[in-house]
């Protein structure tokens, strides 16, 4: 029999052998995967310079040109040959002379201020170059747009005329649309990359990669001067992956090709090192009936007397599937919610769907209306869902990608009473969860922990036949629905920000729909998330909005969270509106219908909120925070309208009670058109203070909601209102303050509001003594 001169390194290098081939073959993967990944950031970087470059040169020359062509205006109004015209009365001579020897100049005009023979001749003279004339009169100043004549885009600038420094008209002068779109002649476009001329919602000329249009606002830039503004997009290539980028990268495939090969060439050397022999020609192996004569530990029969055992075949039953692990901690007060692959699964889905469907059966309740989220895991979970919900015996309509609110509406829409929104909201992209509606009610609390309770006990009900799905999209649907009920009074221009979250492609639909001029950011829906958290509760997460709004000169900026349902907003001067503010605006707004309506707010908002209802006739309500404890209380208390600090508000008065982000910026812009003001200004001018963003403290022994517990019965403050509807809220004729416990999270949420800084600090320091009473060693950020 062979033999090795080391049988112990035979053995492991024996059980190693057949898989270093195999590893050695996934590290070569691996580096052709970074090399591929490696060029293919070359390759971004190569046309993001290429992009940025035909970007720039277009809305450089378009912006030349255009302002040579105001300039030409206002020096032709200028000359003495014009001006003794105007002098003369002669508006007539006076068009004539400013179009004489104008190159590609198709129509020059001198109007009077009250523009009475254009308004006169409407609608057949068009309303463009009314609302051009209308402007420069408006500002003072010229001004150029393209305007549509017939079915053709044109370049028209217009100037107000001054005869001895008095106003005497407004100049209008038609020029073809090339005058603007003139630098694409000379703009290099990679083909794999977008460049569009756009005014507004329009796009005037756009070459290269049309799939790309939709995101092509992210690298937006203004032509200077103008109302107009160049797109650039370029293909996504993702993050470098580990981080690695350039000679770093490359260096990486080098290392793992050169492991990969040394790998391959083991087994052969390792045989060599340990002398491992092959058996011999003449070696010989053992027959069958040997095989059988050897006892457990492959020797011979030890009785000697030559029986043989018979040898015991085992016979296993196929495997039973393993029941799911499910985590109770997922359950959580307003919501599932778990990371995907440590809490959350398909098969978690799965049993979460059969529980809900489950209670369905229960109340007698047979459709439900399903969607998602933008995120990388919601296929999967939806897949699992509509199982669960199936073997249940419930019919599914499945919605697709759609913000919660639509997955809400769908639920009246359809006229089923329930939903399931498959999202993690604003949470990071490994999260996903489910907010779940069953006979009209949003199930919270103890009808959370109860679908665990069904799954742990095994009270799940099985159909005898399957229930159908089937496939439905009304997105369509909630657009009209909004857009019938609100058209804005004058036109706003507003950035909308997403956050690349599931509300990016409705919702600017819908506030175009109203009568909007948007602008989108990051509005292409990414489950990765790649330019920003979306979550506009956390200011940093505005830093962009805020950069937008300024350079396109906007009215406001509006910013969604992951999944729709939560709405944040930003002034032109970049101040940010808390909720609590916002809600100030929408309770005056709702009350002047509904006087005496209840108003419910959270804990969390200002202390000036509950005087502003009361002045404008409402009843203010404060409750505990979350978006299903808040519903909840809406129909107890009939209450029309209902909002969170948080960002989530709720109109029961022309809608149907569910918190709704994008509906919400609806609203908020129907009322602001309605003032003829500035609306940055009418925002600024909500009462307001000095506060605190949501302060979020870590609890040594993880057990946030001992710690109020503990606080509620020791801290004691002199001369305030203490309230233990959600945590400790103290207030103060002059502030107040909060100490609460996350429902979402392991941690304490403080905030504090005052009406100066002074009165801010003063409250601070009672709330900072009163916690070290309770626990010393808590670390505060204040």
């Amino acid at each position: 029999m062979a033999t090795t001169s080391n049988p112990t390194k035979a053995r492991v290098f024996a059980q190693v052998r057949p898989w270093l081939p195999w590893l050695a073959a996934a590290l070569a993967v691996l580096a052709l995967w970074l090399a591929w990944s490696g060029w293919r950031g070359l390759q971004e970087d190569t046309r993001r310079t290429s992009v940025t470059l035909a970007r720039d040169t277009v809305a450089g020359i378009a912006s030349t040109t255009l302002r040579g062509e105001m300039k030409r205006l206002q020096d032709r109004l200028a000359s003495p040959p014009v001006q003794a015209a105007l002098q003369a009365g002669d508006l007539e001579i006076a068009g004539r002379l400013l179009a004489a020897d104008w190159p590609d100049v198709e129509l020059a005009q001198v109007h009077l201020a009250d523009l009475g023979t254009m308004y006169a001749a409407l609608p057949d003279a068009g309303y463009g170059p009314v609302s051009v004339m209308e402007a420069a009169l408006v500002k003072d100043e010229p001004v150029v747009s393209v305007i549509r004549v017939g079915d053709a885009p044109r370049v028209a600038l217009a100037a107000p005329v001054r005869v001895d420094g008095q106003p005497a008209g407004v100049a209008f002068v038609r020029l073809p649309l090339s005058r603007a779109t003139q630098g694409f002649e000379g703009a290099d476009v990679d083909p794999a990359t977008y460049v569009a001329l756009r005014q507004g919602g329009f796009t005037l000329l756009e070459q290269g990669d049309l799939a790309q249009a939709e995101a092509a606002e992210r690298m937006a830039v203004p032509v200077p001067g103008t109302e107009l503004r160049v797109a650039a997009s370029l293909p996504r290539t993702g993050s470098a992956p580990f981080g690695l980028q350039g000679i770093p990268l490359f260096i990486a495939v080098i290392g793992l090709l050169l492991l990969a090969y040394l790998l391959w060439r083991v087994p052969t050397r390792l045989q060599r090192a340990l002398a491992v022999d092959a058996p011999s020609d003449d070696a010989a192996a053992p027959t069958l009936a040997d095989a059988l004569a050897l006892g457990a530990d492959g020797d011979a029969d030890p009785s000697g007397d030559g029986a043989q055992t018979k040898p015991v075949i085992a016979i296993k039953d196929t495997p039973k599937p393993m029941p799911v692990d499910i985590d109770r901690s997922i359950f959580r007060a307003y919501d599932i919610r778990g990371i995907v692959g440590q809490t959350l699964d398909a098969g978690v889905a799965e049993l979460i769907g059969h529980s809900v469907g489950s209670l369905m059966q229960e109340q007698g309740l047979a459709d439900i209306v399903i969607g998602r989220d933008g995120r990388l895991s919601g296929p999967d979970m939806v897949a699992g869902l509509v199982r669960g919900l199936r073997r249940a015996g419930r019919n599914v309509i499945d919605i697709g990608m759609a913000p919660t609110p639509v997955i809400y509406f769908g639920a009246f829409h359809l006229r089923t009473g329930c939903c399931i929104s498959v999202t993690g909201s604003h949470n990071p992209p490994d999260y996903n969860g489910f907010k779940i509606v069953v006979g009209g009610e949003t199930l919270s609390g103890d009808t959370i922990t109860d679908l665990y309770a069904r799954i742990a006990d095994g009270r799940l009900h099985d159909a005898p036949a399957p229930g159908d799905v089937s496939e439905r999209d009304i997105a369509d649907a909630y657009v009209q629905r909004i857009a019938d009920d609100i058209q804005l009074a004058r036109p706003l221009k507003v950035v909308v920000d997403a956050g690349n979250g599931v509300a990016g492609e409705i919702g600017p639909r819908v506030l175009e729909a109203i009568g909007a001029e948007v602008i989108p950011l990051f509005c292409e829906i990414d489950g990765t998330f790649p330019n920003h958290h979306p979550d506009p509760s956390e200011p940093h997460n505005l830093v962009d909005l805020i950069g937008t709004v300024k350079r396109f000169d906007a009215d406001l900026g509006i910013a969604f969270d992951g999944d729709g349902d939560r709405l944040g907003v930003v002034t032109k001067d970049g101040e940010n509106i808390y909720p609590d503010r916002l809600l100030m605006l929408f309770a005056a707004d709702v009350l002047d219908r509904n006087p005496g309506a209840v108003i419910v707010y959270d804990v969390k908002c200002t202390g000036r909120l509950p005087g502003h209802i009361l002045r404008h006739g409402g009843s203010p309500l404060m409750w505990k925070t979350g978006h299903s404890l808040i519903k909840a209380k809406m129909r107890e208390t009939e209450a029309e309208l209902a909002g969170e600090m948080s960002g989530h508000f709720f109109f029961q008065e022309r809608w149907y009670g569910f918190d709704d982000g994008i509906y919400a910026a609806a609203r908020l812009l129907e009322i602001l058109a309605l003032d003829p003001g500035d609306p940055s200004e009418a925002l600024n001018a909500l009462p307001g203070g000095v506060s605190t963003p949501e302060i979020k403290v870590e609890v040594a022994d993880g057990n946030p909601h001992g710690f109020v517990e503990r606080f509620q019965q020791q801290a004691r403050f002199e001369g305030a209102r203490a309230s233990t509807i959600d945590g400790l809220r103290v207030d103060w004729n002059d502030g107040w303050g909060l100490v609460r416990a996350s429902n979402t999270t392991p941690v304490l949420v403080l905030r504090f509001d005052a009406d100066d800084q002074e009165a801010l600090d003063r409250i601070l320091a009672d709330f900072r003594a009163q916690i070290a009473l309770v626990d010393p060693e808590l670390q505060l950020p204040f």
